[in-house]
């Protein structure tokens, strides 16, 4: 996959937020080291600093072009280009927000993870990968001629709260997960598909474009009439439904307090 576009991710900036807002608040203690993996263009590193002012941030992300967006917004940052599924940063706070469903088998590294923490590990992943957005782009690049350049497009399934409790209740551990299903309404022509092209069509879009960028722009027409037809837009905007699933690990050691 080509690199990420940081300026489309930050169109909705306020509705990407939000999650990342309420797994913060959930977060216990006083962290005064946080690690933010994929930690994309740094938007969301004054989320942090709002809930904890001393704490020391450092922003990982194996993203080239989002590291440079974010040191060049937040120079008092420390920003990393690393692997997250290899990235060996320790913090009181291990958190991640939106990032750790692009690592495989990431179910398999949060333990891992959470043993980074030494006091918590906190993350959001969606869980719309069977929502109509992600059915149909999974259908539209099935089709000729989208079919022979993509080839299938990954259903990357996260796992039910319950899931990610069961992974990481160990002893000595205590953990918080859930699920929210929001629903933004997004405003202007085309928002479903401008919302989705920034994530999850993302790796598509690029692979049409390295090809041919009539073929991309063939795809995202029919496409976005699918997208249309799922998603209507009402009087007040395009209702946008999309489920985001949390979990909270901290070490039985750590104050509530914070």
């Amino acid at each position: 996959m080509a690199d990420w576009n940081p300026g489309a991710y930050l169109q909705y900036t306020d509705e990407r937020s939000r999650p990342f807002t309420e797994l913060v608040a959930r977060v216990p203690g006083t962290p005064a080291t946080i690690v933010d993996l994929g930690c994309g263009p740094g938007h969301l590193t004054p989320v942090l600093r709002a809930r904890w002012p001393e704490a020391h941030v450092t922003g990982v992300d194996a993203s080239p072009a989002m590291i440079d967006r974010a040191r060049a917004a937040d120079p008092g940052t420390e920003y990393v280009l690393a692997d997250l599924s290899t990235d060996e940063h320790t913090a009181d706070l291990v958190i991640s927000n939106a990032a750790l469903q692009w690592v495989p088998g990431h179910r398999e590294l949060l333990t891992t993870l959470a043993d980074r923490a030494t006091q918590t590990f906190a993350f959001q992943v969606p869980g719309n990968h069977d929502a109509p957005s992600h059915r149909l782009l999974r259908e539209v690049a099935a089709r000729a001629p989208y079919a022979d350049v993509v080839g299938p497009v990954e259903r990357r399934a996260t796992a039910d709260p319950a899931e990610y409790l069961e992974l990481l209740a160990r002893p000595g551990w205590t953990v918080d997960a859930w699920e929210t299903t929001y629903t933004h309404v997004l405003h202007g022509p085309d928002p479903v598909l401008r919302w989705i092209s920034a994530t999850g069509a993302q790796p598509t879009l690029q692979a049409l474009e390295a090809k041919d960028p009539a073929l991309r722009a063939r795809f995202e027409e029919e496409f976005g009439a699918a997208l249309r037809e799922a998603y209507p837009e009402l009087e007040r905007g395009t209702p946008l439904a999309f489920r985001r699933v949390f979990a909270v690990a901290t070490r039985d050691a750590v104050s509530p307090a914070g």
